[in-house]
């Protein structure tokens, strides 16, 4: 008997272990949520154009990144005055511009269905109703990160495909325990020489437009970017996603 209710007690102390570890996970995505804007504001939006710049090397490249509710998404560049587009997919087809040929091609169907798993269900934020998108949200702890303490929310979206195998797709979040904004996220590279590395974004310089927070600092993969103009709600003309040859 003694055996036994020390069992039940191990038992009941894991299952309120997990509880509190989710309430806890949620508590952070439900504030983030709520300092960024809210549930009923981010709800509403259908589409966001970011126009950063870029700087590589001492040039300015402007970039403009525009995603859409529906999934669609359209990347331009601008290179020593010359626009092209990085990337364009509509929802089921794409296609981006080799950087190394300058030629246009055709996403594989890998990338394609790869893009279907997330473009429309990351709008506008991947923690928004994320259970109803299938993610999971795990809390991992407090650390510090950016010299600032954190909390530290593992996110696991849809596995995506690479190379033929399927793999976790999983982010690690890095929410400011004071502003409740994210500062930073981690995630492993899954293909190319940097294989299984863990790369770092950092985010900063939380500004509002229209009611909601975005950051207009970031670092991504070591490249710093600056946000120029965020426009909530914009369109993207369909002939902009057509597979162009030229």
């Amino acid at each position: 008997m003694k055996k036994l209710s020390l069992l039940l007690k191990t038992v009941v102390f894991s299952l309120i272990f997990v509880n509190v570890q989710a309430q806890t996970a949620d508590e952070v995505v439900n504030k983030y949520i709520e300092t960024i804007g809210g549930k009923e504001k981010l709800e509403k939006l259908t589409g966001l154009k970011m126009e950063m710049v870029a700087n590589y090397q001492g040039m300015e490249i402007p970039v403009a990144v525009t995603t859409t509710k529906d999934g669609k998404m359209l990347v331009k560049v601008n290179l020593m005055g010359k626009e092209m587009t990085q990337v364009a997919f509509d929802g089921t087809s794409g296609w981006s511009t080799n950087m190394m040929t300058m030629k246009a091609e055709k996403m594989t169907t890998e990338d394609i269905d790869n893009m279907k798993k997330s473009a429309g269900k990351d709008f506008p934020d991947p923690f928004l109703n994320y259970k109803d998108k299938g993610y999971a949200v795990e809390y991992v702890g407090k650390e510090t990160k950016e010299g600032t303490e954190c909390h530290k929310i593992k996110l696991t979206k849809t596995p995506v495909t690479v190379n033929g195998e399927t793999v976790e797709d999983v982010t690690f979040y890095y929410f400011d325990t004071e502003n409740n904004v994210i500062v930073s996220t981690e995630s492993e590279v899954k293909e190319g020489p940097m294989k299984g590395q863990m790369m770092t974004s950092t985010a900063s310089n939380y500004q509002e437009v229209e009611g909601i927070y975005y950051p207009f600092t970031l670092n991504q993969f070591g490249q710093e970017m600056t946000v120029k103009k965020i426009t909530l709600n914009p369109t993207i003309d369909p002939k902009e996603l057509e597979f162009k040859t030229e």
